[in-house]
C-alpha cells in the first residue's frame, strides 16, 4: 500500500551533485526561463508559453497539491537552478505515478544532473511513497533522455505514433516504465 504521507511530505532530496527541493515561487523566475528556451520546448513538447504570471501561480500553489511531487532541480554546489520533475497522475489502487523531468537549458544535458535526479525522486518513489510502477512519455528523437532513463531501469513499454507536430514534421512518443525490482537491479 502507497504511502500518501511521502507525497505531503514535500521533502528535499540530496544526491552529490544535484538537490532536490521542493518547487515553489522562489523558483518561479528560472523556471520562466526554461519555458522561452527553444530546444528544451521542442524536447518536451511544448507548443504553448505560459506568461510569467501563470509560471508564478503554478510555483506557489506546488505546496498545496497533496497527490503529488513537483521538484527544482538544485545544482551542487552553487545552488544554481538546473530544471524541474514531477511524480505526478498517482494511480493508488494501481501503486503507480506518472514522471517527468525538463532540465531548464540544454547547457546542463550530458552532465549526469538528469540522471542523478531521477535515481533521487525513483528511490523516494519506491521505498518512501511504496509506489510498484513508474511510467513516462519521451519522444523517440531524445535519445539522450532515452538513454539515461534506461540507465535507471526504465524500458521501452509502447508507442504512440505521430504523437507530437513539430515544425511540420511528426514524432512518435515513446511509453516508458520502470517497476521498483527494475530499479533495484538498475542500481546494483
Amino acid at each position: 500500500m502507497i504511502d500518501l504521507s511521502a507525497l505531503r511530505e514535500k521533502p528535499t532530496l540530496a544526491g552529490e551533485r544535484v538537490s532536490l527541493v521542493p518547487l515553489a515561487v522562489e523558483h518561479a523566475d528560472d523556471f520562466f526561463e526554461s519555458t522561452r528556451d527553444d530546444e528544451v520546448r521542442r524536447l518536451t513538447g511544448t507548443h504553448r508559453r505560459p506568461d510569467y504570471d501563470e509560471i508564478r501561480d503554478w510555483c506557489a500553489t506546488r505546496a498545496d497539491q497533496f497527490d503529488r511531487l513537483d521538484m527544482a532541480i538544485i545544482e551542487e554546489p552553487g545552488g544554481r537552478f538546473v530544471g524541474e520533475l514531477a511524480l505526478a497522475d498517482l494511480d493508488a489502487d494501481n501503486e503507480s505515478a506518472g514522471y517527468r523531468i525538463a532540465l531548464s537549458a540544454i547547457e546542463f544535458t550530458g552532465q549526469g544532473l538528469g540522471k542523478e535526479a531521477t535515481r533521487l525522486v525513483l528511490d523516494y518513489a519506491f521505498n518512501r511513497v511504496h509506489l510498484h510502477r513508474v511510467w513516462l512519455s519521451v519522444y523517440a528523437f531524445n535519445m539522450r533522455a532515452i538513454a539515461v532513463y534506461r540507465s535507471c531501469g526504465f524500458s521501452v513499454e509502447g508507442r504512440l505514433r505521430d504523437a507530437l507536430l513539430w515544425d511540420q514534421r511528426r514524432h512518435d512518443a515513446l511509453i516508458m516504465g520502470v517497476l521498483e525490482s527494475d530499479f533495484r537491479r538498475a542500481q546494483d
